[in-house]
């Protein structure tokens, strides 16, 4: 596998059915007090640049997990934020770890990273993509479904970093990708044409949210406005309130669909408290297994 992960788009299926394989044995030697020691004597570093919740804390569990040491490391607090270039700032965390995990704003700057340094890079968030989110929730489908093939997952909503990364998973798997978002805020262009060239008519679009779930074996969404859009919330709330995953919408699904939310989720903005805490949700297990997927990731990424 490629040492990094910055985007889906640059994983063979290959990849994805080894990351789902490991994640899969790693969460069931968890169950049974298994202690792992891939990771022994193995530093991970974690740059963020946006507040987490999940994602730091599965991300420091696993390495811990896996006996390895994580130093969470905020961008505020490092010479980034006194204008020191990011590829010297890469240099030095090269010589340091074996691992670096960043969450950040810009792509481009995790691009510049994963050029410049010989550790694995792995993207815990960009604005353009979300790949260790998605690959956890794919994980969790694959456990409720047994399988990726054949199904129809629906995408309701902002077409945003969330979005382009099941945009890229459906380019390279089995499933069928309904989107549903508004008008003017639709996925990018340049990652929707390539995947709806590569996935052979799996992928499509409109605003039409009861199109998108129609039938469809899991409905997934995601907050109305991601950080740093948060002035937007007024606008966005008027234009996406008909694009709320509730009893209605659901109702148009599979009788035996999942709901799925990456959290933190809003109740009774992009989902109702009903549909999020009811029985089709999922949530609360999509949220562990990014520990056991991050596990995995790491394995395969610094220990091999």
């Amino acid at each position: 596998m490629k040492k990094d992960i910055l985007s889906l788009s640059a994983l063979d299926k290959s990849d994805f059915d080894l990351l789902f394989e490991r994640a899969k044995e790693l969460k069931s030697r968890h169950k049974k007090g298994i202690c792992e020691k891939s990771l022994a004597g193995k530093t991970v570093g974690l740059l963020f640049e946006k507040p987490s919740t999940r994602t730091r804390i599965s991300f420091e569990a696993a390495t811990a997990q896996l006996g390895g040491t994580a130093l969470f490391i905020q961008v505020a607090d490092t010479q980034l934020s006194r204008s020191e270039p990011v590829a010297d700032t890469a240099r030095v965390m090269d010589r340091y770890l074996d691992a670096l995990v960043l969450r950040t704003f810009s792509h481009a700057m995790q691009e510049e990273f994963a050029e410049i340094t010989t550790i694995p890079i792995i993207n815990a968030l960009t604005d353009k993509c979300h790949p260790c989110q998605v690959l956890s929730d794919l994980l969790t489908v694959i456990e409720y479904k047994k399988d990726l093939n054949g199904l129809k997952i629906a995408w309701i909503g902002d077409g945003n970093n969330m979005a382009h990364s099941w945009i890229n998973a459906a380019a390279k798997l089995d499933f069928t990708l309904a989107l549903a978002c508004p008008d003017n805020y639709m996925p990018d262009e340049d990652i929707l044409t390539a995947a709806i060239k590569a996935a052979n008519g799996r992928i499509s679009i409109s605003n039409d949210p009861a199109q998108a779930a129609a039938d469809a074996d899991v409905i997934n969404t995601d907050v109305w406005a991601s950080m740093g859009q948060e002035a937007e919330f007024e606008q966005r709330k008027e234009v996406f309130m008909p694009f709320q995953v509730n009893r209605e919408l659901l109702g148009r699904g599979a009788k035996d669909a999942i709901v799925m939310h990456c959290l933190p989720a809003h109740r009774g903005e992009e989902i109702t408290a009903d549909v999020l805490d009811g029985s089709q949700s999922v949530v609360w297990d999509q949220t562990e297994n990014k520990l056991h997927m991050h596990k995995a990731i790491l394995e395969v990424l610094v220990a091999g």
